[in-house]
């Protein structure tokens, strides 16, 4: 049975147009954000904030593989992968394990040793205000796929979620040796954000695998479409 290019059911060129610029808009505030959380990560010695700053910069290349993907749909058509989509989502599977190696090591030696941040205040700051970013753009993204029939829109506003789970443990963890001055909470923080990035990096070679970005972050994406 052939698989319906699910994008075109419903034609909208405007509406492409404001999905392809939410990418975009994705993409530029995971840069500064990015470049933001490493600085005060590093600043501050804040092992949590340093690595949902990595984060950042690894959701760049899974954006730019989306914006891609929205730009190809409203010329072409079809919701399955090209090589180039496929290619960023293996890219950004290997950063977010190698990501992921990373935050263990480091967060387990931190605990060993009894570290604790010099400060955790701007990790608050950057959680609040990422929460707020993150839930304004999955509301857009949900409404666009919803009105496009998009499954694969609607699949990145899930993926977006996963990055809103990332602020929320981001501020617990810095609100909370905010608040208790427990440097072990901020290693916690890294460890689990390390979790969530094991798990995205899991589902992006599932989606690379399956060539379609028509799931769920979070589900099973390990099923191909039939031709």
């Amino acid at each position: 049975m052939a698989s319906t290019p699910l994008g075109f059911i419903n034609k909208n060129p405007k509406l492409y147009a404001w999905a392809s610029t939410l990418a975009l808009i994705t993409i530029f505030y995971n840069i500064a954000e990015g470049l933001v959380s490493v600085f005060f990560g590093l600043e501050g010695e804040s092992m949590s904030l340093f690595g949902f700053g990595l984060d950042s910069f690894v959701e760049v290349v899974s954006g730019i593989g989306i914006w891609h993907m929205l730009w190809r749909i409203r010329n072409n058509g079809g919701e399955r992968l090209d090589r180039f989509e496929q290619r960023a989502l293996r890219t950004t599977g290997a950063a977010f394990y190698v990501l992921t190696a990373g935050l263990a090591v480091t967060s387990v030696i931190d605990l060993y040793r009894g570290h604790k941040p010099e400060s955790t205040f701007w990790g608050i700051v950057i959680s609040v205000i990422s929460i707020v970013s993150m839930w304004a753009l999955i509301r857009a993204k949900v409404s666009v796929g919803k009105k496009l029939n998009s499954q694969a829109i609607l699949s990145d506003a899930a993926c977006t979620r996963a990055c809103l789970q990332l602020s929320v443990v981001l501020l617990i963890a810095s609100a909370g040796y905010k608040l208790t001055g427990i440097g072990g909470l901020d290693s916690v923080g890294a460890l689990i954000i390390g979790g969530l990035c094991f798990r995205e990096g899991k589902e992006a070679f599932e989606k690379a695998k399956a060539g379609s970005l028509a799931c769920t972050c979070g589900g099973s994406c390990g099923t191909t479409e039939k031709r």
